[in-house]
């Protein structure tokens, strides 16, 4: 720690000091430095050791320790003013903003104390000319915590009726506070557009948009605006997660969690942050919290969870429902502290307004990884008694409408008349349908059920549905991998029920339930065969044979009709095994039509995923997204969730690869939230959470991006998901990180991901991040690592003959070396590099197009290099005369301009840019004339321009208006200086 001796290095530790992390470690160095400025005697060093620590404070969990500071820093103004220079004259007067906001927020300060404070505010900003503004929302403020709604409105009108000047709040933090209220008035439109600067970022400081995201999520839910809160939430909590002093805007995000079904998400809120349950000291943020805390735990509680472990204060381990108890109590104290202090009992009412919340939203999917705590296990109820045979016929009467018509519930239905019929007296036909279809719910182990229904169809006089019942139980035995046991079993009862059928023993729904059941397991055969042409044959004409059983009777029967499409699905099958995948697809279709128009949807959806699947393959993106929506429009309520999670995940792909990555994001945010519910979140679901962060990346949709692929990352690993998701996942996070300014994490993440990559036979993607990597080193003040980073990529580079690549990494390391111990001279060396370089591949460039792109290589790399010589020179002109330096940059630019000038008019912006850098040089070196002569030229080319502008329209035209602006201001400054 560096020791304090004068009044430089107070200056330099304070400023270090307050880009550490916000909590008690900064405050304590605050502290210590307050302690050092002391020992220097300087009056001013005090007054800014001061107002350092204050800051600090005010920024922190210990608000409340920012009093005794400013009342000091208010004495030393008041018994000697002439020791504040102008901008601390500024900041006392800013801070008593901060004061008066925090005396709010302790109940141990009078309310009587509170209004003498704002007169005391009001009366000091008169004296020093200032504007009302900041004086009335200071008032607003109070009689809006206190419930004073009339006083709240004249101190809000006031407020925006007065001049905004030097002590107003930013835009930012007033667009909120306005917001704010408009919200709590009901007034949640105008709330949002209030704060729609703030959302889009047009103004901003040091909690802003942070708490104007946290405020927007109940207003956003309360209007139906669902995107907008989940995409509120996911980059409002990105801002908020490591900041100590925002508790406040911490607790809306886990209220959002607790009122939109995400209450697993809002558990992980809690545990991310244990000091919040018991910090004090700032008790008007704690109230917030252990509000939203008692809210989110009896949401716990209400799904069947009060048993559940939760984090919690430290020092125990919690329910949830003890939580719940213990977190109510505690806000109702705090809030019964401020109303004691205030005289009202507005703080209690909001706050059991709010913990009584009620759900916004009954599952509002977030994208990130957060399954849905399942309640326990009931207790097995016990069997239904039904010993009224009015209620058993009229259950079996309904299981045979469904079962009948083929609806998705029939089986459940058969199942409740099995309970019904326990210890009643059935006919054997009952019984023998209730073990037809209790066997058809066992799938392959139902074989034995089937007998047993096959024995009570014949008891029952029906010989033909027994035959269909054994035929069924054959067909399980194929499911189960005995497929030659089965054919034998279906050949002597195809037999039978078509001698049966001729006879006129049965009917022809029991015939083609056997032909159907005959010719799925010979289909099954011939895919255990890979597709031999004998059984593929053999298949065909069993399907075939049903189709010609049920024509033209489809109408008459919806089982018929269900059959009639199957064939059709089936013959797609057998032709996809011989190969012929257009033919496939057609049946596929045909197939999937038929259940449609047969008013049995469900049962298209295997068939529309399938053809989806060959349209895919056949390179038919149009027919791949139709099937996929049709598949998702007949499932409906049908399809279980692992389905519709690979349905959504499949048609994201498709629409995102048409370049609609909006409608591809809600179908990826769909896909992860299905593959949650199914209990696949570490597979499929990792899945589409990985796709989902790579469509709200193209849609610059940065922090929301980040969070989502953070959350996708541990679940991703080679084994499972391959390593290029892996690799993917990282280069994107390390995109957003790098959007976001978080230069430190995006070269890691980037690292992380070249680490990958270099073990992969093709080096382009292990280069690619290593240079990506450097760039973020260089962004994150860590000169010496990114110029290892730019080696590394370099040399990767130079082995895969990428001159553009290699050119640029050594130009960027030229850069970086002006900062490192290497200096003006090996940046000169990495330059002379670069260039030598470009002209050797240019030399020998195998076309006519590689060769221009060197040469537009060449003029860029000759331009840095007279920029750097140019910032040399500037930077350290005792070293070498600043002439000399000049003389050799301007050298450097003139033959990029040259450069640029050999390519014709496709290099012409950037041959002017060169022009114009060349005359700003002439100008450092005296040569008027020269640089006006240069800028002149610029304008020159550019006359008429506009009418000459063709090809991309605004790229082209806004680049004649930068080149116009920049060289009509060296003009100005030319002409315009004195000699």
């Amino acid at each position: 720690m560096t020791e304090i001796t004068d009044f430089d290095t107070l200056r330099a530790a304070m400023a270090e000091n307050s880009g550490q992390p916000e909590g008690p470690a900064r405050n304590a160095r605050a502290e210590q430095l307050l302690a050092a400025a002391e020992k220097l005697n300087i009056p001013l060093a005090v007054i800014e050791a001061l107002g350092h620590q204050l800051k600090v404070y005010n920024y922190s969990s210990e608000k409340g320790k920012m009093f005794v500071p400013f009342a000091r820093l208010l004495r030393m103004w008041d018994e000697r003013p002439e020791d504040f220079d102008e901008y601390e004259t500024h900041s006392l007067h800013w801070v008593f903003k901060w004061v008066s906001a925090g005396m709010l927020d302790q109940p141990h300060i009078p309310l009587a104390s509170i209004e003498k404070w704002l007169g005391e505010m009001e009366h000091r900003y008169r004296l020093a000319g200032h504007s009302e503004r900041a004086v009335r929302s200071a008032e607003h403020s109070v009689a809006a915590h206190v419930g004073d709604v009339a006083r709240a409105e004249r101190a809000y009108t006031a407020w925006l009726a007065a001049d905004r000047d030097a002590m107003a709040d930013c835009h930012a933090c007033e667009l909120h506070g306005q917001g704010w209220w408009q919200a709590e008035r009901g007034r949640d439109a105008e709330a949002l557009r209030l704060w729609g600067p703030v959302l889009e970022g047009e103004y901003a400081c040091a909690h802003e948009p942070h708490t104007a995201l946290a405020s927007s999520l109940l207003p956003l839910l309360r209007l139906g605006r669902l995107d907008e809160a989940r995409a509120n939430h996911l980059r409002g909590f990105r801002l908020v997660r490591a900041m100590e002093s925002m508790r406040g805007a911490y607790a809306d995000h886990v209220e959002f969690c607790a009122l939109t079904g995400n209450e697993a998400r809002g558990l992980e809120l809690l545990a991310e942050r244990p000091a919040y349950f018991t910090d004090d000291g700032h008790p008007r943020s704690r109230l917030d919290f252990m509000s939203v805390v008692a809210l989110l735990m009896d949401r716990l509680t209400a799904l069947g969870l009060g048993e559940r472990q939760v984090p919690g204060p430290a020092g125990r381990e919690w329910t949830a429902s003890e939580l719940a108890a213990h977190a109510r109590g505690e806000a109702l104290a705090l809030a019964a502290r401020f109303d004691a202090r205030n005289g009202t009992g507005h703080v209690s009412e909001r706050a059991r307004v709010r913990m009584a919340g009620r759900p916004l939203v009954e599952r509002l999917p977030l994208g990130v990884r957060s399954v849905r705590p399942a309640p326990p296990p009931a207790p097995p109820k016990a069997p239904v008694r039904v010993t009224g045979q009015p209620d058993l016929a009229a259950l079996l009467a309904e299981a045979r409408r469904l079962s009948d018509t083929l609806r998705p519930n029939a089986v459940e239905a058969w199942v409740a008349a099995a309970e019904a019929a326990e210890g009643a007296e059935t006919a054997p036909r009952d019984r023998a349908e209730m073990a037809d279809h209790e066997a058809m719910s066992l799938g392959p182990e139902g074989a034995g059920l089937f007998e047993r229904a096959a024995d009570l169809y014949a008891e029952a006089g029906d010989p033909g549905e027994a035959l269909a019942a054994r035929a069924r139980g054959a067909y399980v035995r194929a499911l189960a991998g005995d497929v030659d046991g089965a054919v034998a079993a279906v050949a002597g009862l195809y037999d039978e029920v078509l001698a049966l059928y001729a006879a006129e023993g049965t009917g022809v729904r029991q015939t083609a339930s056997v032909v159907m059941s005959r010719a799925r397991i010979l289909t099954r055969r011939a895919h255990e065969t890979d597709g031999d042409t004998a059984a593929l044959a053999e298949a065909g004409a069993a399907v075939r044979e049903v189709l010609a059983l049920v024509d033209g009777r489809t109408g008459e029967d919806v089982r018929l009709a269900a059959r009639a499409a199957e064939s059709q699905a089936m013959l797609g099958e057998l032709a996809g095994l011989a190969g012929d995948l257009e033919t496939a697809a057609e049946l596929f279709a045909r197939g999937a039509a038929a259940f449609v128009a047969a008013g049995l949807p469900w049962f298209a959806v295997e068939y529309e995923a399938r053809l989806a699947s060959l349209a895919h393959h056949l390179g038919d993106a149009a027919e791949t997204e139709r099937a996929l929506r049709a598949a998702l429009e007949h499932g409906g309520g049908q399809l279980e969730a692992p389905g519709r999670a690979q349905l959504h995940l499949q048609l994201a792909e498709v629409v995102g690869g048409r370049g609609d990555a909006v409608e591809a994001a809600e179908h990826a945010l769909e896909a992860a939230h299905w593959a949650d519910e199914a209990g696949e979140s570490a597979t499929l679901g990792a899945w589409a959470r990985q796709q989902l962060g790579g469509f709200l990346l193209r849609q610059g949709r940065w922090a929301e991006a980040a969070e989502v692929l953070e959350s996708a990352l541990p679940d991703l690993t080679a084994e499972t998901h391959g390593d290029g998701a892996v690799v993917q996942t990282q280069w994107w996070l390390g995109d957003c990180l790098s959007e976001l300014g978080e230069h430190r994490a995006a070269a890691e993440r980037r690292l992380q991901a070249a680490d990958i990559a270099r073990h992969w036979p093709e080096q382009h993607d292990h280069a690619t991040l290593a240079h990506l990597a450097g760039e973020s080193l260089g962004q994150a003040g860590l000169p010496a690592e990114a110029d290892r980073a730019y080696a590394r990529a370099g040399d990767l580079w130079r082995a895969l003959g990428d001159t553009h690549g290699l050119v640029r990494s050594l130009r960027a390391r030229a850069w970086l070396a002006l900062d490192t111990a290497g200096g003006p001279d090996a940046a000169r060396a990495l330059m002379t590099d670069a260039l030598r370089a470009c002209e050797t591949a240019r030399d020998a460039a195998p076309d006519e197009q590689s060769r221009q792109r060197l040469v537009a290589e060449l003029g860029h790399t000759h331009g840095q290099f007279g920029d750097l010589l140019a910032r040399s020179a500037a930077e350290d002109a005792e070293a070498v005369p600043d002439g000399d330096l000049f003389e050799e940059a301007l050298a450097q630019v003139v033959r990029s301009a040259e450069v640029f000038a050999s390519l014709g008019d496709g290099a012409l912006h950037s041959r002017t840019g060169a022009e114009l850098a060349a005359g700003r040089l002439e100008a450092e070196l005296d040569r008027r004339a020269d640089a006006v002569a240069r800028a002149r030229a610029v304008l020159a080319v550019y006359e008429g321009y506009d009418d000459a502008v063709t090809g991309d329209g605004d790229g082209e035209a806004e680049a004649v208006r930068v080149r116009r602006a920049e060289a009509g201001q060296l003009l100005r400054l030319l002409t315009e200086r004195p000699d």
